[in-house]
């Protein structure tokens, strides 16, 4: 297959851990050709289809000069989207409204015959945040609003809660307000921008000193280990971009059955590969942008992510054609 990566720029990618990479890696083990993008890249003009300026790649198995390109710069070659088997679009978050913009371009591509993975409208569907209201059973206390009355009640009636803004990565703006409720009101006005933006806000999970465990779902199953993000030195966010630890561990009865609930319904919206983040016995997001964590897993379980993902890829393409 020709394959084409929609992602960060590749000279920023941290290639020991970076599960964009992992995926490259093992789509050339396979034989298949390999060529990125960024967002940028893409652009559409009347009276032709969607196009990318794009460059050729192949790994080199170093740790340095990780790749090599047959362009020097992007703009040296473009192509129609549709041209490509597959297009993984693994562009980090935030979720903002460039990356909106481009799940819009790519949609046209697919109208044009592209198959992008994951299905650039259940990008848009599905933010990380929100889509677990879909499964209420799966989570724990839980309240999104703008209201500041409303939060107040709700950490009245909890004691212990995190609030955290929608559009957030990698652990940035959460924040733990306990039982004296210290510095709540200005945490209120630092997220929600004096009632124009929505917070969540979540019961704390005192199970988050055990790790808050990302559960990978590939094309509706999940990979039977997990990596548990554990918070380090005094943290109370087990997110790996804010320190914690990862440690790979098989999955709970629980795990699997949060896993295997979800994952066949959003798979079968176009979601691909899918991060369930679970705390303790509750699903607390949903990451469907660009998920992360198989090379963690694959390092500490020798269980190969990134061939079970391509198998995944391999499938999908098998069955459209």
């Amino acid at each position: 297959m020709k394959l084409l990566f929609v992602a960060d720029p590749l000279e920023s990618f941290k290639i020991y851990k970076d599960t964009t990479f992992a995926m490259m890696r093992e789509a050339q083990r396979r034989g298949h050709s390999l060529s990125a993008c960024e967002p940028k890249d893409i652009r559409w003009q009347s009276g032709t289809p969607v196009t990318a300026f794009v460059r050729d790649i192949t790994l080199t198995g170093q740790a340095v000069d990780w790749f090599a390109a047959m362009q020097q710069t992007p703009t040296e070659r473009t192509q129609a989207v549709k041209d490509f088997d597959a297009v993984l679009m693994r562009k980090d978050p935030p979720f903002d409204s460039e990356f909106f913009y481009i799940t819009h371009l790519l949609e046209q591509a697919e109208r044009e015959g592209a198959s992008v993975f994951n299905r650039p409208r259940a990008l848009r569907d599905h933010p990380e945040k929100l889509a677990i209201l879909e499964w209420p059973q799966f989570i724990g206390p839980t309240l999104v609003t703008r209201d500041v009355q409303d939060i107040r009640r709700f950490h009245a009636g909890h004691k212990d809660i995190i609030l955290k803004p929608l559009d957030g990565m990698g652990g940035m703006g959460i924040f733990r307000v306990r039982e004296d409720g210290l510095n709540l009101g200005a945490i209120i006005e630092t997220l929600n921008k004096d009632g124009t933006q929505t917070v969540m806000v979540q019961r704390f999970l005192p199970a988050i000193e055990h790790g808050d465990k990302r559960i990978l779902v590939i094309g509706g199953k999940p990979v039977p280990y997990c990596l548990a993000r554990i918070p380090q030195g005094g943290e109370v966010r087990g997110n790996l971009a804010a320190g914690g630890k990862g440690v790979a561990q098989p999955l709970t009865a629980r795990d699997r059955q949060i896993a295997e609930a979800i994952g066949p319904v959003l798979a079968e919206r176009g979601l691909l590969l899918i991060g369930l983040d679970v705390i303790g016995d509750s699903l607390t997001e949903i990451n469907v942008t660009s998920p992360t964590c198989f090379q963690e897993i694959t390092d500490q379980t020798g269980f190969d992510v990134a061939s079970m993902f391509l198998q995944a890829l391999e499938a999908a393409h098998a069955f459209r054609h």
